[in-house]
């Protein structure tokens, strides 16, 4: 399973209109094309996750992840905000680059900590940062992480 296999272009932002950590989640979650209830309900779950520590894990990049019963299926989004977001990341700089990953509580292809391991790698790489800021477009994304190979 590589991870090209899971973004869509309509669940990429690469110019999020998000000024806080909050409506950066509210923004992305609204790319997974869920409805308007279950939205929120991901939202709030979101939060609390969040609450318990944050996903920002330095380099600017952050991977809020939960796990829900209003997906079926995981389900990623990526977003971009190249000015900062403030997301109390581990090494206490602004987050420009968002990765949410989204599961069911009962996921039959176990998936969801593979991935979120995946993104957390591939964020780690020396060069992916300064990619990440280059991209124009959101196959340009698909087409950097096929690049990766991961």
């Amino acid at each position: 399973m590589h991870l090209r296999e899971l973004f869509v272009p309509s669940a990429i932002k690469l110019d999020l209109a998000a000024e806080t950590k909050d409506e950066a989640l509210k923004e992305l979650v609204s790319c997974l094309g869920i409805d308007e209830k279950s939205e929120g309900i991901l939202f709030k779950m979101l939060k609390r996750r969040e609450n318990l520590g944050s996903t920002g894990i330095g380099r600017g990049i952050a991977i809020p992840h939960c796990r829900s019963l209003v997906v079926t299926r995981l389900r990623v989004a990526f977003g971009r905000k190249l000015s900062g977001l403030d997301f109390k990341a581990i090494d206490e700089k602004p987050v420009r680059y968002v990765f949410l990953i989204v599961a069911p509580p009962l996921e039959v292809s176990h998936q969801y900590l593979p991935v979120l391991g995946k993104i957390a790698q591939f964020g780690k790489e020396p060069d992916v940062p300064d990619a990440l800021a280059e991209l124009s477009t959101p196959e340009e994304f698909i087409e950097l992480l096929d690049s990766k190979d991961v």
